[in-house]
């Protein structure tokens, strides 16, 4: 069984990967002409364009997988079969749930490499794809927002603990591909939203470990208990000042960053400090469902191929097979893009939203395996 264990998994194993080769040259291709337009900006220059385009390619690995792996498991599985190998198979005994564990086994070792490029590749190589080509367009991270990027923090009695005393919006003119904030200003309130202060710096720079260091710093306090109307107001003017803060770079960087090619801890790092700050963590709860149970998509898929093993057509029935596959993948993409939007509009459930799609597949993967059986 072991022989023949191996000698399934080479043969899906290697139609899947050329089936994922072929889409990530296509979508490639794509790719490459829709950066065309832009060679020229700036320093941006083709080499820059082929780089940024090989980048991307590991997002793709990770959001084609799953179709990957139904259109290559449907593949071998019908060679086998025209081969008449899958007949003689089953006549030595191969029964239904033994060949569906066969294909689970193959299919536990893509799922695993599906979550390593959507947890750990893709949103790296994304993240650097776009501070190479911003770096190469000599552009920043803020040029599209009019009056600079904006964002929310709590300010606590003792740094990053203790208890809410107020809380702070930070406004930033532009922020660099390496980081470094310039043209900050910081509003501060008490926890009845009196304002406190505001500070204003030319540029900050990130020392790690939630601590920014602010240059060129100017400190206006307000203050609402003195008599004197003179004393409610007094302005500082100090070289660096450091600055602790919840904010970091990585939480900057997710407001330019598609929450789809995010990993899932920066997502609940990120939907943990949106909670934290009141504001609305549906899009992003949505992404970090979808970033765990996609993975498990792909054997929702391999399930979905098995029944094509038996199934028998008299004419072109190894392009026709492949044809309902790519189908079949079309469709799951399309409802699984749906159903975030649909789960967006109405509020509902992110965990509802995220498995409803591969719920939905695998209930017609189980009923197209039942329907083989009895006929």
């Amino acid at each position: 069984m072991k022989v023949l264990d191996r000698y399934v998994a080479q043969e899906i194993v290697s139609a899947v990967l050329f089936a994922l080769i072929a889409f990530l040259a296509l979508f490639a291709f794509f790719d490459l002409i829709n950066e065309l337009p832009q060679v020229g900006r700036g320093g941006y220059q083709l080499q820059h364009a082929f780089l940024y385009v090989a980048l991307g390619l590991p997002g793709y690995v990770y959001d084609l997988m799953p179709i990957a792996a139904l259109i290559g498991a449907i593949y071998a599985l019908a060679q086998l079969g025209a081969r008449s190998e899958f007949t003689i198979m089953r006549a030595s005994g191969l029964s239904t749930g033994m060949a569906g564990w066969m294909l689970a086994k193959v299919g536990i070792v893509f799922v695993l490499i599906t979550f390593l490029f959507g947890e750990f590749i893709a949103p790296a190589s994304s993240e650097m794809a776009e501070r190479w080509k911003l770096q190469a367009q000599g552009s920043n991270l803020s040029q599209q927002f009019r009056t600079g990027l904006w964002t929310k923090d709590l300010i606590r009695e003792h740094g990053l603990s203790g208890k809410p005393v107020g809380s702070r919006f930070l406004n930033v003119k532009t922020v660099n591909p390496e980081g470094q904030l310039q043209g900050v200003k910081l509003y501060e309130f008490d926890r009845d939203f009196h304002m406190t202060g505001v500070t204003t710096a030319d540029r900050a720079d990130y020392q790690g470990h939630n601590v920014w260091r602010l240059a060129n710093v100017a400190e206006t306090t307000f203050s609402t208990r003195s008599p004197d109307i003179s004393a409610t107001v007094s302005t500082t003017h100090v070289p660096t000042k450091e600055l602790v803060s919840e904010i970091t770079p990585d939480i900057l960087s997710v407001l330019f960053a598609d929450p789809d090619r995010m990993s899932a801890y920066g997502l609940a790092t990120y939907i943990n400090h949106l909670v934290e700050n009141n504001q609305n963590t549906q899009r992003y709860e949505i992404a970090f469902w979808k970033k765990l149970i996609y993975p498990l998509a792909v054997m929702v898929m391999m399930a979905l191929a098995l029944p094509f093993a038996y199934l028998h057509f008299r004419a072109g029935g190894v392009s026709l097979k492949i044809f309902i596959g790519i189908m079949i993948g079309v469709s799951f993409q399309l409802l699984n893009s749906l159903f975030s939007h649909l789960g967006l509009l109405n509020t509902w459930p992110a965990f509802a939203t995220a498995v409803l799609p591969s719920a939905t597949f695998l209930l017609v993967a189980i009923g197209s395996l039942l329907w083989v059986q009895r006929h």
